[in-house]
């Protein structure tokens, strides 16, 4: 089995097109193609988390997120920010989310605490 480092966006695109074809094979895991394909994968993540680091979502972001993929109104965030014109100015940006807010939204939405206060930690990074 040669299996090599990816150093190069050139080797990163051999890479994917060998996993890609091996994936079209459909291999039964524990055999030798299974096994290449799980060790590709694993060197293609790897490559990736170095060169094209995924950062944490934006707090409002993450908000309006669920928003969306709950259905829900500002009326409806209300029990966990505050009346409807504290939700506006958090959601346009105009209040910082504190941490009352944040738990609240953590329990009763279950958005990732470390993503809500991603804000605040930029906040004390700034000062």
């Amino acid at each position: 089995m040669d299996i090599r480092p990816i150093h190069t966006a050139a080797d990163y695109r051999a890479t994917l097109k060998e996993i890609s074809a091996l994936m079209e094979f459909d291999p039964d895991p524990g055999s030798p193609e299974g096994d290449r394909l799980d060790i590709l994968t694993t060197l293609v993540q790897a490559y990736e988390a170095k060169h094209f680091p995924i950062g944490a979502p934006d707090p409002v972001e993450a908000i309006k997120f669920r928003m969306e993929q709950s259905g829900l109104s500002v009326k409806d965030l209300e029990p966990f920010i505050g009346r409807s014109n504290r939700v506006y100015e958090v959601l346009n940006r105009k209040r910082p989310l504190t941490l009352g807010m944040i738990r609240r939204l953590h329990q009763g939405l279950g958005i990732p605490a470390d993503v809500l206060i991603a804000e605040l930690q930029a906040e004390f990074r700034q000062r």
